[in-house]
Parts: C-alpha cells; structure tokens; sequence
C-alpha cells in the first residue's frame, strides 16, 4: 500500500493540476511497485517558505539520508 507526500512550496497548485499530479504520480508507483491503482494514496502538503527548513529538512532530510532516492540540490 504505498502511500506519497509531496510537500512544496512557494506557489499552490489548481484542481486540474493536482489532478494530473495525481495520475502522474500514481502511474509511476502502480507500474515500479506493481500494485493495483486502489492501492496508491497521495498527500499534496504546501509548507510556508518561512518553516521548510524546520518542517521538512530537518526531519525529513537531515539524518535520513539513506532513505533519500533524490536529494536536494544543496
């Protein structure tokens, strides 16, 4: 049961985009993870440009490397 936050900033992203977002998203996880559609849930989390170091790279990041399959050009 895979499941996907993508947490993002600056800018919010319409229906139709989280839509295609959506379907995107979950074509790549049904076809690598060999999973039905139903399985694939997906979160889409705006964080304020101001809190992204203290909501997503120090927990999400920093330390947690190894789970990391893309880093953040830094």
């Amino acid at each position: 049961m895979p499941h996907l936050t993508v947490k993002h900033f600056p800018r919010d992203v319409g229906d139709q985009q989280r839509k295609q977002l959506a379907e995107e998203l979950t074509a790549l996880v049904v076809r690598h993870f060999e999973v039905p559609e139903g399985a694939v849930s997906i979160a889409l989390e705006q964080v304020d440009q101001s809190s992204w170091n203290d909501a997503v790279i120090v927990p999400e990041i920093i330390g947690r490397e190894h789970l990391l399959i893309k880093a953040p050009n830094t």
